[in-house]
Parts: C-alpha cells; structure tokens; sequence
C-alpha cells in the first residue's frame, strides 16, 4: 500500500515529554502500512537519541534521522520533508500529541475535499488555539472568507507533491515565525485548504516547566524582524485592499496589540515591555496603512493608536485600566429538559469586580489619531461598546477537563441594557440559555463549563459560576442519559458548574432512595432524571452469593426522580439479608454498582427493608483508597481514548 500520510517530528532534548507524542503516533487508527513517523533529531543531548533508535528498531512506522544542532525547527522540518514518502505530510511537535483517528480523518478530509493543505480542530492544554476557526468544518475555507489566518502553527497536513511544486520549505536557522512565513505562503497559493472542526486532531501542550520554544521570551529586535518576513509574504501574493488589510490585521492584532494589553504586558519588567513597545511602534508606522486598525474592536484600536503615536506611558496606564475588567457568569437555572440539560445565565462585564456601566445614550464618534489622554480613550471605548452592543454574542462551551478538547454548546441569548442608577448609565447585560445533549459529548470524563462573550474588543471567558453557599442551591438532578450517568455539580470550593459523564471522578451516591418491597415486586425512588424508561441492573449481595436481577428505570412526574422496578428471584425471597445496588446504564456506558442505602431481609417469604449496614473503619479506609486508584486509571484510559464514540 502507498504511503498516504508521513509525520515529521523534529526533535530536540523533549526527555519524557515525547512519550506522549509517541504513544498517540502508535495508535493511529490508519492501517499501520498506510503512514510513517520520520524523526528528525535536532543534535538532542539527553537520552532522546537512544530512545528513538530503539524505537525504530522494534517499530517499522517509525524512522529516525540525526543530524547536528541547527537551532530551530525549521531544518528539522525541510529534512523531513525531503525524506518522506507519503502523500501528504503532518508536522508535529515532539511535545504535543495527536488524536487517535487524527491521521485517518485528516486524510481522508483531505482527499474528499481535493485539499493541499488539511487544517485539524486543536485543543491547548495550557497554551492558547484558535476557536472560532473550528466553530464549523470548512471544506473549502478561504482567507476572505474566514479566519483562517488566525491559526499559523506548523502542525497542519499539507499535499508533498504541492510542497515540490511551488518549491515551499520552512526558513531555517536560528529564529522566529517560521512557521508563519510557511504557513501564510502554502494558504496563499494552495488550491484549496479544508478545516476539519468536529474532531480534535491536534492537542497542543504546554511543558509543566514552561520549557517548550515558544513560551521563551524574545529578543524583540529579532522577532520583528522575522515578521517582517511574514508580512513580505502577504504583500508578494496580494494586492493592495481589503484582503491584504484583513490578513496585516492579524499579525497587529495578535503580534503586537494583544502583547500591548493588560496583564501580559504589565507582567513585563519595565525595561523589557519598553524595547517591545518601541519595536511594535516601528513597525506599525512602517508596515500599517489606516485600513488594517480601522478593523480592529475598540479596545484593541486604542491600542494600536498609542503604538502608533508612540505614547508607551499611556499604553501602560491604558493596560492597567484593562486589566480590572473580567467576565462574570451567573447560573441562574440547572434542569434537564427531554433528554437535555438546560442551563440559563445571566452574564456581563466588570471593571474592579463591579459591573461596569456605560451610557445609555452613547454615539459613535470615529478615532482620529490617539485619543488625547487615558481617560478619553477609557470614556471612547465605553461609548463604542455601548454603540456596539447589537453585535454582542454569548457562548457556552464544554471542556473535557483532561485532554482540554471543548466544544460548542447550541445557545440562545438576549441583550438587555440594565439601568445602573441616576446618572444616565446602564449596564451590559446577556441573559442567556445553553441546550447541553451529553450524547453528543465524544467519551467519558470531567467537563467544565465556560461562558465565552464578545463585547466591545473583549472575548473573554470564565467558568460559569460561581453559585454562593448562601444562595442554598443544591445540587443538580443527576442523569441517566444517552447510556451513560451524567452527574452535574458545583465544584468545591469554588462553585463552578462541571458535569460528570459516567461518574469518571465522583461517587454518584443515592442516599435518597426510597425503597420498597411488596411480594416480589421492588420499586425504589431514585434521585436521577431520565428522559424515558430505560433498562437498569439490580444486583443483590448475600454472603458468599451475588445475584443480577433485570431492572427497568422510568420517570415519574418529578423530573429529578426516577422509578426503579425489578421482581425479586426466588433465591431472595427464601431468606438471608441482601445489601441492593444499581447498574444505571449499560457496561459501557457507566461499569460500576451504585449502592442503595437500604438492604433487604427476607424471612419466610417475607421482604423487609432496612438501612444497610455501614463498613467498619479499616473497609472504609481501603474503599476510599480504591476509588482514588480507580479515579486515576479511569482519568489514564480516558486520555487514551482520544477517538470519540460520537462526533461533536
């Protein structure tokens, strides 16, 4: 079979951070002749080299090239190009790590869609990823059309053959942006690029050490002029317009305005965020007619003026202000709805932990220039938000706490402008209400729930919570949904909303069944919603005896109550105490017994119920413990499974 994916991987010192890399690489779900993983060792000086040779030795996928120290990725990358034998090739980094299906669905996306270059769905665990980007797949995503631009790493999936064609390689040396001078040229001049956006191809990883390149600080001398290189790119393969702005706008908004906002910058020692300043001012006046801010959100054209006008004191000034302001969600529902969980909130923007205001009778008025001091700039934004609330938009995103994969929630939200006293101002409000169906939520785990708003020139997020204790809102109803256990609830101590999918991490606990015995029949109310009957399994437990009876759940006019129905087996009613639990979904759905509080005792036909007895200390004690280990190997499985049982 031809080669249909290559993999290059360059490498450089990754010690044990590579064995994430590998593992995923190895259990591509591509019939094992259908791709190869080429390493380039960059002149690694751990133990990097040894490994790779004996991997090479045991797995024929993989092949390892050694060559002497280059400095950066880009040699790496061009070596691995010119060795590669498949028809597309993938560049990952020897820290990261891919799905599992990654390689094949990429491919074949690829293929469908006559693509030269595959973009794959990312996740950042700990590193940021475009999000927009992957709202939706794109079969044929354009750079006009949208945001392409905004994801520039290497770690794409590009045709060899279109790579030869147009003579494209990777810059090399010593360096910065690399990647974006190849990346910008191959969306440029391919034929066609495809965004594959319901499936997570690509899991990004920040080192716990913070070690990996890109988190080192720059020289900004150097830097800039490296994307200068880029922009020299866009200016070859453009013409002057709209497109060119839109894709300039890019690297001033991301490059050089988000480097200039809040806390990033005033985290800087003084010294360092003044020669970054002094860079980015150089290259605005170089590089940036008027038409590439005039794009910008309010906020982020502020910004860009200062630069341009060279005013760093009220740059900083101007980022302390925008540092004040955070995103507040408040749940003000959790309740699950025909097989869904309905989540309303109310959501809006702070400045110093109070909701900000702005007025209400607000006109556009355009920037000219800088505004003339921090205050003016301050009271411009407010207005322009203000002008500009129309446009704003309310998100709820799920987020698998362990691989960071998230995903899109459907939404409907209102914008409501609240009066905030006396004096003519009010406050931005959304008032909205996210739809959650967990079987489409592909695998099991922890997943945290994220508001993202835009509004203003801010896209922020922030968990959705918290809920105060005061407030004395329980729990929500757990579920059985979709043939799995969904468990939502508030964290501790913060009182944020997560959901549970299969009871991965916590007990579901049922102290609040209602257990009854009549003849043979046992009924027991359960504190669990479900949306319609569904089949459970009742085991009973004597000692030295297990027996599974077939049980059906189905609900009741209490939506956070279930009915469990089961007839006893003759065994039970002959006689001996029986300590009851539960199977609420199918094995594969959620494997573990659910104890009931009750246990039933049975004598000359006879069912009573009766509260079950309480394990000793010492039992208790190891019971714990074993559910931390199970914890553990559920949470170790679950990163293992990164191809979903359904898409999102």
């Amino acid at each position: 079979m031809p080669v249909k994916v290559s993999v290059i991987v360059p490498v450089y010192n990754p010690g044990t951070y590579i064995e994430d890399c590998i593992a995923s690489l190895q259990r591509q779900s591509l019939p094992p002749e259908a791709y190869e993983v080429v390493f380039v060792d960059d002149g690694s000086t751990d133990a990097t080299p040894a490994r790779l040779d004996a991997l090479a030795a045991e797995d024929p996928r993989m092949r390892v090239i050694h060559q002497e120290n280059s400095g950066w990725s880009g040699k790496p990358r061009n070596v691995g190009i010119e060795a590669a034998r498949g028809e597309y090739v993938m560049f990952v980094d020897n820290d990261d790590y891919l799905g599992d299906e990654a390689l094949e669905r990429m491919y074949d996306y690829g293929v469908a869609n006559g693509a030269d270059v595959v973009v794959g769905k990312m996740a950042g665990k700990g590193r940021p990823v475009p999000v927009e980007l992957f709202r939706r797949n794109h079969p044929r995503a354009t750079l006009a059309g949208t945001p392409l631009i905004d994801s520039l790493t290497p770690h794409k999936m590009v045709r060899r053959e279109f790579l030869d064609r147009i003579g494209l390689r990777f810059p090399e040396g010593r360096r910065r942006l690399e990647d974006h001078v190849f990346v910008t040229e191959a969306y440029l001049r391919a034929e066609n690029v495809s965004v594959l956006s319901d499936y997570v191809c690509y899991y990004h990883v920040k080192r716990d050490d913070a070690s990996n390149a890109g988190f080192q600080r720059f020289d900004p001398v150097g830097y800039f002029a490296n994307l200068r290189e880029a922009l020299d790119v866009v200016e070859k393969y453009t013409d002057s317009g709209a497109l060119r702005d839109r894709l300039f706008r890019r690297w001033l908004r991301n490059e050089m305005v988000e480097r200039l906002r809040g806390k990033r910058l005033l985290t800087a020692p003084d010294d360092y965020r003044r020669e970054l300043f002094t860079e980015i001012h150089k290259v605005v006046v170089e590089r940036f007619g008027p038409g590439v801010a005039a794009g910008l959100q309010p906020t982020q054209r502020v910004v860009a003026a200062l630069a341009a006008a060279d005013r760093y004191a009220d740059a900083v000034a101007f980022a302390e202000w925008e540092a004040s302001v955070a995103l507040r969600s408040s749940p003000e529902g959790v309740t699950w709805q025909d097989g869904t969980l309905v989540l309303d909130f109310l959501t809006e923007y702070t400045s110093g932990g109070e909701p900000m205001t702005f007025p209400a009778d607000a006109a556009g008025t355009p920037l000219e220039g800088a505004p003339k001091d921090v205050a003016a700039a301050i009271a411009w934004v407010k207005a322009e938000t203000a002008v500009r609330f129309g446009a704003a938009t309310a998100d709820l995103l799920l987020r698998e706490r362990s691989s960071a994969a998230q995903h899109f929630q459907p939404v409907r939200f209102t914008r409501e402008s609240v009066p905030a006293g006396d004096d003519g101002r009010v406050r931005l409000t959304l008032r909205a209400t996210a739809t959650v169906d967990p079987a489409t939520l592909p695998g099991d785990g922890v997943w945290d729930a994220l508001v993202r708003v835009k509004l203003g020139g801010w896209t922020k997020e922030c968990r959705l919570g918290p809920v105060p204790r005061s407030a004395g809102r329980p729990d929500p109803a757990a579920a059985v949904v979709g043939g799995r256990t969904v468990l939502p609830y508030w964290t501790d101590p913060h009182r944020n909303l997560s959901l549970d999918l299969a009871a991965s991490t916590r007990r579901l606990g049922l102290p609040r069944a209602d257990l009854s015995v009549t003849g043979d029949r046992l009924r027991a109310g359960l504190p669990l919603y479900v949306p319609g009957e569904t089949e459970a399994l009742l085991r009973l437990a004597a000692p030295g005896r297990t027996l599974d009876v077939p049980g059906t759940l189905a609900p009741t006019p209490d939506p956070a109550r279930s009915r469990l129905t089961a007839v006893l087996p003759a065994d039970v009613l002959a006689g001996g105490t029986w300590k009851a639990s539960v199977r609420l979904a199918p094995a594969e759905g959620d494997p573990r017994f659910h104890a009931l509080p009750q246990s039933l005792r049975a004598e000359d036909g006879r069912v009573r119920v009766g509260a079950a007895p309480r394990p000793g200390a010492v039992r208790r004690l190891v019971r714990k413990a074993r559910r931390a280990v199970g914890a553990a190997v559920r949470k170790a499985a679950s990163r293992l499974r990164e191809a979903p049982k359904a898409r999102a």
